[in-house]
C-alpha cells in the first residue's frame, strides 16, 4: 500500500515514485528531480527508503555474484540483493522495476536510490535512443551549448559563474539527454559545489552529502534555479574543455574528428556517467552484447549533435569568473 505522501515522478517515460521512512533522504531524492514531479497514473516503479535495520537473517542462503567499492551483489529467485558491505541492504524486484534500500545512513539511502535511478533511466532511455553526454549544459537564444570537461574538471564550478549572466538557461549540471535528431533535453538534478564555496547560495537552497566513495559534497537544490531552466534546446555550441596553469580562458577552433574523440570518451563509452547498475542488474550474456547497438546509437546522436554545432576548444585559466565571461562573449556571437 502507498502512503499518502508518496511522490510521483515522470522522466521522458520513465515514472517512479519515491516514499520511505527516512525524510532527509525522501525529500533529497525528491529535490534532485523535481523539475520532474508529475501525476500518479499507476504502473510506477517504487523506490523505498527505510531507516532501520537490514535485515540479513531474513536473506536466502547464496553466492554472491558480482563484487563492487560499493557493495556485493547476491541473486536468488529473481530477486537481486545488494549488500552494502553492512551498512544497508538493496532490494531490487525485476519484474516490478521497484527497488528498496534498508540501514540507519540516510546519506546511503539517498545514494544508493539515486544510483540505481540514474542507471535505470539511462537504460531506459538509452532503449528509445536518448542518450546522456557527460557534460555541463546551458542555453542561450534557444541553443544548447556543452562544455566536456573530464569528472573533477570544474563543470559545476563553471556552471554556478555561467548563471550569473542573467540570460543564460541552464540544462543540466552533468549530464543532458541528446535525442536522434541531436537536440539536447534537459536533466537538472541539482548543482555539485565543493566545500568552500558553498557561501554562494543561501543555506535553505543546499545540502551536504557524504559521499561512498568521493567524500562530502555540497549539492544545490533544484528550487534555487528553477526559473533558470530550459526544457530543450536545439544544437549550438560543444567545446572541449581542459584546464590550464594561465591567467586567462582560450578558445579556438577544433576538428570533428576531436569532437567524436571527445564524444567516445563521454557518452558513447560514458566516462563519469555512472551506469555501474545497468551491469550488475543485466541477466544474461545476451543483454550485455546487446550494449554494442546502444554504443553505436549514442555515437550517432552525437555526430548529429556536433554536425548542426560549432566545435571548440576551450582552455579554462585560474579566474573562474573569467572563464563564464569568456564563453558567455563568445557564445553571443557565434549564436546571436
Amino acid at each position: 500500500m502507498l502512503s499518502s505522501d508518496t511522490l510521483a515522478f515522470n522522466v521522458y517515460g520513465f515514472r517512479f515514485m519515491i516514499q520511505g521512512s527516512s525524510p532527509w533522504a525522501v525529500d533529497s531524492l525528491s529535490q534532485d528531480f523535481a523539475f520532474f514531479r508529475s501525476a500518479p497514473a499507476g504502473g510506477e516503479r517504487l523506490i523505498e527508503m527505510l531507516e532501520e535495520e537490514p535485515d540479513y537473517d531474513g536473506l536466502p542462503i547464496c553466492e554472491a555474484s558480482v563484487y563492487t567499492p560499493r557493495n556485493v551483489v547476491y541473486r536468488s529467485g529473481g530477486t537481486v540483493y545488494l549488500d552494502y558491505h553492512g551498512h544497508g541492504l538493496g532490494i531490487h524486484d525485476p519484474a516490478s522495476g521497484g527497488f528498496r534500500i534498508v540501514g540507519r545512513d540516510p546519506c546511503l539511502l539517498y545514494e544508493a536510490c539515486y544510483l540505481f535511478l540514474l542507471s535505470q533511466i539511462s537504460q531506459y532511455l538509452d532503449a528509445r535512443r536518448m542518450h546522456r553526454v557527460h557534460a555541463l549544459a546551458i542555453g542561450l537564444n534557444g541553443r544548447a551549448i556543452l562544455v566536456l570537461l573530464p569528472m573533477g574538471g570544474g563543470k559545476s564550478t563553471l556552471g554556478a559563474h555561467l548563471l550569473r549572466h542573467r540570460e543564460i538557461e541552464m540544462l543540466s549540471d552533468d549530464s543532458p539527454f541528446v535525442d536522434a535528431s541531436g537536440r539536447v533535453h534537459a536533466f537538472p538534478l541539482h548543482l555539485g559545489l565543493l566545500p568552500g564555496t558553498e557561501h554562494e547560495v543561501p543555506e535553505q537552497h543546499r545540502r551536504l552529502v557524504r559521499r561512498m566513495e568521493f567524500g562530502p559534497k555540497i549539492l544545490v537544490n533544484y528550487e534555487h534555479f528553477a526559473e533558470r531552466v530550459r526544457a530543450s534546446a536545439a544544437p549550438g555550441i560543444v567545446f572541449l574543455g581542459s584546464r590550464a596553469l594561465s591567467p586567462d580562458c582560450r578558445i579556438e577552433s577544433a576538428s570533428m574528428t576531436a569532437g567524436v574523440r571527445a564524444m567516445i570518451s563521454n557518452s558513447v563509452v560514458g566516462l563519469g556517467l555512472y551506469h555501474g547498475l545497468e551491469f550488475i542488474l543485466q541477466h544474461s550474456a545476451w543483454e550485455l552484447a546487446s550494449k554494442l547497438n546502444v554504443g553505436c546509437s549514442r555515437l550517432s546522436n552525437c555526430v548529429r549533435l556536433l554536425r548542426r554545432s560549432q566545435i571548440q576548444h576551450l582552455r579554462l585559466g585560474r579566474n573562474p569568473e573569467a572563464n563564464a565571461a569568456a564563453v558567455v562573449e563568445f557564445s553571443h556571437r557565434v549564436l546571436s
